[in-house]
């Protein structure tokens, strides 16, 4: 049954499914994707799932890709594609790396990359670390288990037998593994079947350093910060021969086209290219996949020292020797990718359009299709003609968003927010901008009876070597002396948290009138300088604050700081438009009440509690809603 136009056209007025998709992020590449056409550019995709596929029957054993196209052309979709499709078949593991923050420390970065995408759930629906840490145990003792198994047994064999349980487990591994020289990666892979130290021991493995009682606790050597670039390529090299026993590795490098340096003077697709030469030359099994524009690939790749010995292995898979290109769209491309969006939306709303394609017109679409455009610029086009009148020609340029389109763009991104959030309460970059911008959208506000005046960073910067956030400046309703409230969000374990605490105490040094650590997990029992810290934060004299950090408390803070921050994700490129786009952002932050009304900023912003304090242990502020307050 065809619904009425007139119902679908009202729905059509309050949505557009194309509004605010002019970049594939990072979290869609893990998490719900974009509608997927696969006959659009399947000839790389294919090449990826044809070179997994040799490599599985043993037919190959290295290979590396690289897909070439120009900004906006699809490189991220394909990416896309291929890790959902790879996410649904039991084989694989998929490590993704489109951040480089620190060139001269790639291999450490590197390392971190590889554990925290081997964090992710795989298909069994568990992290992948743990489905490898099964596989070793079934393996050595001649098993046929789940993860899920070993995960619920683990607690049972650790109060039985102790910590050296894992210790006598290792011992029972090794053997399997000659080739592996450091027995503690083994050890720490099987520590992540112990829900009670799946987090120290991802930390551990991502070369972060844990205290040392939480390493004596498991069994593993205390990491220091000086040796990790020295040993991140050693160890990463041994965590991915591991895995490759057991899933053929797929290792892709993204978003190497910016303009970064390295001290060496290597330019970011400069430097993952030769580490993917190293790493090539001594990996086991798996596939490197690169993506980057065509002058990249011209003007730096073929300019590496060793340049051939580096696009031998950056290509291995093409005869030519050349990368992969994508392709433009066609006319029938077009067709496909528009019917592809137009359906998931209308399922998704429960609504059964005159035609595939409506509100468009096919013979428009197919005239669209004559001058070979770019996904980028389709789905552009499609957001601003999402009507029954589709202009006749598409503009040449991205145009800015309408101000009334920022609301569109914040429920998309709290869409993905809600598909990732598990990984973003990890992501403490994330939440720390997102708590940032909703004070700064609050400066002359009154919350909590304290008049926010201004969001600044920590001074001196030097004392505080990054690990304090940002200060709320504000003057209390009443009260002569100003508030000045030092806020650190703090999701990792170890020295970090000692380290974050040392400065939200130090309230000489940085000018402070309370410290606020906001954090989610408790404080290892082991962590004893951290808890005396804590212990100084809370008291009645120093007057600091522990705020409890909640999923559903941060969901809207963080979707709406990837709005203001995501210009560029809307085509907004133009300084003045991204001024006046970000303040019709700030506007509709205020007009919505979400920072104002939203539990946790208020949490931080009020007065410190010290009725709470149970048996000696450390009280948490739980954010509670304005109607719960009480």
């Amino acid at each position: 049954m065809i619904t009425q136009t007139s119902t679908i056209d009202e729905l059509i007025k309050k949505q557009n499914p194309f509004a605010g998709h002019l970049v594939v992020k990072p979290q869609q590449i893990w998490g719900k994707s974009f509608p997927d056409v696969p006959s659009i550019n399947a000839h790389a995709s294919n090449a990826v799932f044809e070179t997994v596929e040799k490599i599985r029957k043993g037919q190959r054993t290295t290979a590396g890709i690289t897909i070439v196209a120009e900004r906006g052309l699809g490189k991220s979709h394909i990416i896309s594609r291929i890790r959902h499709r790879l996410q649904a078949e039991d084989g694989s593991l998929f490590i993704y790396m489109s951040r480089y923050d620190n060139l001269n420390q790639i291999k450490y970065e590197f390392l971190q990359t590889v554990a925290s995408s081997l964090r992710a759930f795989g298909s069994q629906n568990v992290m992948q670390w743990q489905e490898i840490a099964a596989a070793l145990i079934n393996q050595a003792k001649q098993w046929n288990y789940t993860p899920q198994h070993y995960i619920s047994q683990y607690p049972n064999w650790l109060n039985k037998y102790s910590n050296n349980f894992v210790e006598q487990l290792t011992k029972l591994v090794l053997p399997i593994l000659p080739e592996i020289s450091n027995p503690y990666i083994v050890q720490a892979i099987l520590w992540t079947l112990s829900p009670a130290h799946v987090n120290y021991a991802n930390c551990w493995l991502s070369g972060l350093e844990i205290t040392q009682e939480e390493a004596k606790a498991m069994g593993l050597p205390h990491l220091k910060k000086e040796d990790r670039e020295t040993e991140s390529l050693r160890n990463v090299r041994q965590i991915l021969d591991i895995t490759s026993h057991y899933r053929v590795p797929i290792i892709c490098f993204d978003e190497l086209d910016n303009a970064d340096v390295a001290e060496n003077g290597l330019t970011t697709a400069q430097v993952i290219g030769s580490l993917v030469k190293d790493l090539y030359n001594n990996l086991k099994r798996g596939v490197f996949l690169l993506a980057m524009y065509p002058e990249t690939w011209n003007d730096q790749i073929r300019f590496l020292p060793q340049a051939e010995a580096a696009i031998d292995r950056l290509v291995s898979e093409q005869p030519d020797r050349e990368p992969i290109e994508l392709k433009y769209l066609n006319s029938d491309d077009i067709i496909a990718l528009v019917q592809r969006w137009l359906e998931d939306f209308y399922q998704r709303n429960h609504q059964n359009p005159p035609h595939p394609l409506y509100p468009f017109h096919e013979n428009k679409l197919r005239e669209f299709g004559k001058g070979k455009p770019t996904i980028r610029v389709v789905l552009n086009w499609c957001a601003e003609n999402f009507d029954n009148n589709p202009s006749p020609l598409p503009p040449p340029l991205p145009p800015p968003p309408k101000p009334t389109q920022v609301e569109t763009y914040y429920q998309q991104e709290l869409a993905d927010v809600n598909g990732a959030i598990d990984e973003l309460l990890g992501n403490e970059v994330a939440i720390s901008d997102a708590i940032w911008l909703s004070f700064y959208s609050l400066i002359g506000e009154t919350v909590e009876e304290v008049t926010i005046e201004s969001v600044e960073e920590v001074e001196p910067s030097a004392a505080n070597n990054g690990f304090m956030d940002f200060k709320i400046i504000g003057k209390i309703i009443g009260k002569r002396n100003k508030l000045r409230v030092g806020v650190d969000i703090v999701q990792q374990d170890g020295a970090n948290v000692g380290a974050a605490l040392k400065r939200l105490i130090d309230y000489e040094t940085f000018n402070l009138t309370r410290g606020c650590l906001i954090r989610s997990n408790i404080i290892n029992p082991g962590a004893t300088v951290a808890k005396e810290k804590l212990r100084i934060l809370l008291d009645k004299k120093k007057g600091g604050k522990w705020v409890a950090l909640q999923s559903e408390d941060i969901k809207t803070l963080v979707a709406i700081s990837w709005v203001y921050w995501g210009t560029e994700n809307y085509g907004i490129t133009d300084e003045k438009e991204i001024i006046e786009f970000r303040n019709q952002v700030l506007d509709f932050i205020r007009e919505k009440k979400i920072a104002i009304n939203n539990p946790l900023i208020r949490e931080i912003i009020s007065p410190p509690s010290y009725d709470y304090w149970v048996n000696d242990e450390f009280p948490i502020a739980i954010p509670q809603p304005i109607a719960n307050a009480e």
